[in-house]
């Protein structure tokens, strides 16, 4: 092998690993991150010097209480372990974590661990509080939960992503940060160990335990579509509407079928109404076309419509069929939230048809896994 050919792999790899690196710090950027932690050293509890640590910040600005009463939630919050939860009920992601934060619930509300559910929408659908008790109701979620419509408590956190845990200590300092999904193993031993602290401190006895939950955690895709936002505000700086008509601010476009189809871009037809945050069906039908990549495909929808699913031209067969797919390849969409359309146990890429009867219908993103 000649020194030019040897110069040309050397600096092939050094590109390639320049893309990586790239791509990773570009990946880090989306609002709903999987994974970012910050957390004290759990070793040594007893000798730690609490005056650089902020204490959590008052709920502010709640719109609503769920679970509880502001009085009741401020006399439970004094003295306790406060898991605080920022999450918004049609955010897969946050989705994702709710079985483990209900069984903490379960398993330590009785030894002083109390979870807080801030509920921080990011669409205005979320701001209903009948919405949110109905997802509260279908998860399973018996803490508290308080809706915080105006992101003020949000704002008070300095929170920036869907969802974050932050734990506090029985005198409120946050000694725990979490950004996204995973880590729920180390998640419950900060638990165990600051509800230790607190019961040394109260002296208070406690029911000893080392044991983790065990619940079989979500496998992402490496290789991804990334989400994508049918609201013109929302998508701005993203190149996802593949429609040549483009956005159109609160008009009302004919959106034509497209002659070419590109991957992680999603393509409209019929009438439909742009707005901020979605779009919305002003013909009696309408289609949605979208060639993707990833083993699970959701959508988050409002208003009442049926969703006829074909995928590389066919009816979505049982193996690619989501779990709100009914026999008859429909997904019927009643009440405002997620609906999961796709699930699959490998990742791969495929051309998706959304035959939409019902005028009225909205839709606002996809979400992959």
């Amino acid at each position: 092998m000649n020194s030019e050919i040897k110069t040309g792999i050397i600096f092939g790899i050094i590109i390639a690993a320049g893309l990586g690196v790239v791509g990773v710090i570009f990946s880090s950027l989306d609002q709903d991150v999987q994974s970012s932690t910050t957390f004290t050293d759990m070793n040594s509890l007893s000798e730690i010097d609490k005056s650089g640590f902020k204490k959590a910040p008052k709920l502010v600005g709640i719109a609503n209480h769920l679970n509880t009463t502001p009085e009741e939630l401020s006399k439970e919050i004094e003295d306790k372990v406060v898991l605080y939860d920022i999450w918004t009920y049609s955010c897969i992601n946050c989705i994702r974590t709710l079985p483990y934060i209900t069984a903490w619930d379960d398993k330590y509300s009785d030894q002083g661990l109390l979870i807080v559910g801030i509920h921080s929408p990011e669409f205005e659908f979320e701001k209903d509080p009948k919405n949110v008790q109905i997802a509260i109701d279908k998860y399973g979620i018996e803490y508290p939960v308080v809706l915080d419509n105006d992101m003020e408590t949000w704002k008070a956190f300095e929170n920036r992503y869907w969802p974050r845990k932050y734990i506090a200590d029985h005198e409120g300092y946050i000694r725990y940060d979490h950004i996204g999904e995973g880590s729920y193993q180390e998640t419950e031993k900060v638990i165990q160990k600051l509800l230790e602290e607190r019961s040394t401190s109260l002296g208070i006895q406690m029911t000893s335990t080392t044991s983790l939950v065990d619940i079989e955690e979500f496998e992402h895709t490496i290789f991804r579509t990334p989400e994508l936002y049918f609201g013109y505000k929302f998508a701005q700086n993203r190149n996802q509407l593949g429609s040549e008509e483009g956005f159109h601010p609160g008009k009302t476009i004919s959106y034509s079928e497209p002659e070419n189809i590109d991957l992680h871009k999603f393509y409209p037809i019929g009438d439909w109404k742009n707005y901020d945050d979605s779009m919305k069906l002003i013909s009696e039908t309408g289609t949605i076309k979208l060639l993707y990549n990833a083993k699970e495909v959701n959508i988050v929808t409002e208003n009442s419509a049926e969703l006829e699913i074909f995928l590389d031209g066919e009816p979505v067969s049982s193996e690619y069929a989501g779990k709100d797919i009914a026999d008859n390849n429909i997904v019927h969409v009643t009440e405002p939230g997620l609906y999961n359309i796709i699930n699959s146990d490998m990742s791969s890429s495929h051309l998706m048809e959304i035959k939409v009867e019902g005028s009225g219908f909205q839709i606002f993103t996809f979400t992959f896994g």
